[in-house]
C-alpha cells in the first residue's frame, strides 16, 4: 500500500507549483503513480496529460526542493497543511465538486470535524441585518455548531464575532493566503480567530492576492457546512453565489426575510419566494432542518448529505433516535422540565463534554422533546404530568 505521507508530499508539491491547477492534479491522481512521481521526467508527465510547460515545471519542482522552502515558511508562521489524503481533511468538503487538494490552516483544526453552518451576507448591512446576523450566529455557536464565513466586512465579520462572543467555534475561509490579512481593518478579528478559531485557505503562503481568488473560496465555505444561512443580500450579491453552490451540493439553504422595500433584502427574499431557501427566524429552524446531517456527522457508515429537501434519501436511524431515550437524554430532559436552560448551564450541571451534550440536544430536538428558544435557551415540550419519555 502506498505510504500516505508520500502521497501527501507529492500532492503538496504539485499544488504549490505555479501553472499546475486543479484539473492537472486530477490527471496525476487518476494515473496514481505516486511513488514514482518525484523522479518523473518531463516526457513522463506529458504522458499522463500534462502540457509541455506543466511537465517541465513539475520535473523542476521535484528536483529543486521548492517544497522544502515552503515547509520552513509554514513552520515559521504556524501553518498546517492538510491534503486530501490526510485523516484531518473534512469529509463533508471532500464530497463537493472540485474539493481543494490542499488546505492551509492556522488555529484549531479540530473544528474541521465538527458540524458547521455557513453565515454569509452583504458587506454593508442595515441595523436590522447586523442585529439578526449577530443573534443567529451567536445562537448557532452556543449550541455547538461551528460558524463558517469569509471574514469579509459586514455580515461575515459579525458572524465570526458573535460566534467568538458565544465561546463557540468559527472558521474563516480566506480568499487570500492564510498568512495575509484582508481586509486590513479586520486585523484584530484575524488574530482572535487564529487564537480561538480557525483560519483556512487553499492558497499557498506567498500567493499574490488578486480579485479572482475570492469567488473560489465560496465553494469551500459552502462545502464545509451542513447548510448556508444568508442574512441580507442584494439581487446580485456574491452571497447568492455561495447559496447557489450550497444548493448544488445538496446542502440546506436558509434565508432571513427582510423588508420588501429594502434593496439589501431583495436577494434573500427572492430565495424564499422561489422556494430555494427555508425562511428562518431563529437557530432552531436551522437545527431541525439539518438535524439528520448534523447527528450523523461522525458516522462513517452514512453519507453526510442529508437535508429536509432530500428526505427520501434518509437512512433508518438507530433506536436511540426514536422510541426509548438513552440515559443521557433522560438526564438532560429532566433538567429541562425543571426550567429553561442554556447549553452552558447543562454542561455545568451534567458534566458532559460539549460534543456529547451537543449530540444529546440534537437528538432531543429531532424527537420533538425539546425546543431551542430565542436567547439560546432550551425548553422541554413535555407536560409536567407525562412520564412516557422515561419508559
Amino acid at each position: 500500500m502506498m505510504n500516505q505521507s508520500v502521497q501527501s508530499r507529492v500532492l503538496v508539491t504539485l499544488h504549490e507549483t505555479p501553472g499546475i491547477g486543479w484539473r492537472t492534479i486530477r490527471k496525476a491522481a487518476d494515473a496514481g503513480d505516486w511513488s514514482a512521481y518525484p523522479g518523473y521526467r518531463p516526457d513522463e508527465w506529458m504522458a499522463i496529460g500534462f502540457s509541455s510547460d506543466q511537465a517541465r515545471a513539475a520535473a523542476e519542482a521535484f528536483g529543486s526542493g521548492a517544497v522544502g522552502r515552503t515547509d520552513e515558511t509554514c513552520r515559521r508562521l504556524g501553518i498546517r497543511r492538510i491534503t486530501r489524503f490526510d485523516d484531518e481533511y473534512p469529509r463533508l468538503l471532500g464530497e463537493i465538486p472540485q474539493p481543494p487538494w490542499v488546505l492551509y490552516a492556522i488555529g484549531d483544526t479540530a473544528l474541521l470535524r465538527r458540524p458547521a453552518i455557513a453565515v454569509v451576507g452583504t458587506r454593508v448591512p442595515t441595523v436590522y441585518g447586523r442585529h439578526t446576523a449577530a443573534r443567529l450566529a451567536g445562537e448557532l455557536a452556543a449550541i455547538g455548531l461551528t460558524v463558517v464565513s469569509g471574514m469579509a466586512k459586514g455580515i461575515d465579520s459579525l458572524a465570526h464575532e458573535a460566534a467568538l462572543a458565544a465561546r463557540g467555534g468559527t472558521i474563516a475561509v480566506l480568499g487570500t493566503p492564510v498568512d495575509t490579512v484582508y481586509p486590513k481593518q479586520n486585523a484584530a478579528l484575524y488574530r482572535r480567530i487564529a487564537e480561538q478559531g480557525l483560519l483556512l485557505s487553499e492558497y499557498p503562503p506567498g500567493t499574490p492576492t488578486h480579485p479572482g481568488l475570492f469567488p473560489q473560496r465560496n465553494r469551500i465555505i459552502a462545502g464545509l457546512s451542513a447548510g448556508t444561512l444568508v442574512v441580507e443580500a442584494a439581487k446580485n450579491s456574491g452571497s447568492l453565489i455561495t447559496a447557489d453552490m450550497a444548493l448544488d451540493m445538496g446542502r440546506g439553504i436558509y434565508a432571513v426575510p427582510g423588508p420588501v422595500h429594502s434593496p439589501k433584502s431583495e436577494g434573500t427574499n427572492g430565495l424564499i419566494r422561489d422556494g430555494r431557501a427555508l425562511l428562518v427566524g431563529n437557530a432552531s429552524d436551522i437545527v431541525v432542518d439539518c438535524a439528520v446531517l448534523i447527528a450523523a456527522y461522525d458516522d462513517d457508515e452514512q453519507p453526510l448529505i442529508r437535508t429536509r429537501r432530500t428526505e427520501e434519501t434518509k437512512p433508518d436511524r438507530p433506536s436511540s433516535r426514536d422510541g426509548r431515550l438513552a440515559d443521557g437524554e433522560r438526564h438532560v430532559l429532566r433538567l429541562l422540565r425543571e426550567k429553561a436552560r442554556s447549553a452552558n448551564e447543562l454542561h455545568a450541571l451534567t458534566g458532559y463534554p460539549f460534543g456529547l451534550l451537543h449530540a444529546i440536544l440534537i437528538n432531543l430536538t429531532v424527537k420533538h422533546k425539546i425546543q431551542l428558544q430565542p436567547g439560546s435557551l432550551y425548553t422541554s415540550h413535555c407536560h409536567s404530568g407525562s412520564r412516557e419519555e422515561d419508559a
